[in-house]
């Protein structure tokens, strides 16, 4: 290997362990403070080595105390159930717009495209004045439709593009033998979204699960909640009686988005790219 090339590759492998570390630092203090106690993390700096193991009972007081459990549960059916009726409308919609091809088929595009257009923070006030007028203000029915509303369009944008890629051929060998249209849909444009469909309920629910802005919004109670707005009362409410608490309950939030990430990383890059590579 020539000199030159082997101190690029040396400076560029520095670099990049330089920038792992910078990364890791964050979770590696806020993981050795959530063990331990809360006597014991108002006497020592956070990189300090725990005395004990105080990780249980700090998880069960964010669980318990914090009322983290209650959001927890109502989190994981948000983000698993507006994920999933986002992804399906979509679908049909992109089915529609690609295959039965209506008049001004692309301006029905751009209109559904056009809610990830525009900040979020200008839907806040209409959204909490209509939810408080038709009685969906802080009801999981309310944080339901709204996840699956807002997930909507870049879902249709990625299903659009994929579903362009589909050959037209094998749909005129269906329509021959006598497919239906959502025969099509169902055996031939769905089966062959797989890696789109995980990669995109791995976005959308990653998403809907961090999302603290319109959970403070849309609710009050601690049961209609999600996960992140209870952990920010968790953060308010008790933080200076036991912070190793509060960083446990932030640890037990990102669990669900890691297991998910972990099941379905392997289509993230397949999926995002089958709309140019047309398979």
């Amino acid at each position: 290997m020539p000199p030159r090339k082997f101190v690029t590759r040396g400076l560029l492998m520095l670099i990049m362990t330089l920038l792992v570390i910078v990364w890791l630092l964050p979770l590696i203090t806020t993981f050795m403070t959530a063990l331990k106690t809360a006597k014991e993390a108002s006497s020592s700096y956070p990189w300090e080595m725990p005395q004990g193991f105080a990780l249980a009972e700090n998880i069960a007081w964010a669980w318990n105390r914090g009322r983290l459990g209650q959001s927890f549960g109502t989190s994981i059916i948000y983000a698993s159930v507006g994920a999933l009726f986002a992804i399906a409308l979509a679908s049909l919609a992109a089915y529609a717009l690609v295959q039965l091809r209506p008049r001004r088929a692309f301006g029905w595009f751009l209109l559904i495209y056009a809610g990830t257009i525009f900040p979020f923070q200008m839907y806040l006030l209409p959204l909490f004045y209509m939810y408080q007028t038709t009685g969906f203000y802080d009801t999981k029915t309310g944080l339901t439709l709204f996840y699956t509303a807002i997930a909507i369009p870049f879902c249709l944008f990625v299903l659009r593009n994929h579903f362009t890629t589909v050959d037209y051929e094998i749909i005129e060998a269906a329509k021959i033998d006598g497919l239906s249209n959502f025969g099509i849909y169902l055996r031939i444009y769905l089966p062959l979204s797989v890696a789109a469909v995980a990669a995109l309920f791995l976005f959308q629910f990653t998403w809907i699960w961090n999302d603290l802005l319109f959970g403070l919004t849309l609710a009050k109670s601690p049961d209609v909640r999600p996960i992140m707005a209870g952990l920010a009362g968790l953060r308010g409410t008790y933080s200076a009686a036991n912070t190793p608490g509060v960083l446990a309950g932030a640890l037990l939030a990102s669990v669900p988005t890691l297991l998910i990430f972990l099941a379905l990383g392997r289509y993230l890059l397949r999926g995002m790219t089958l709309t140019t590579s047309g398979e």
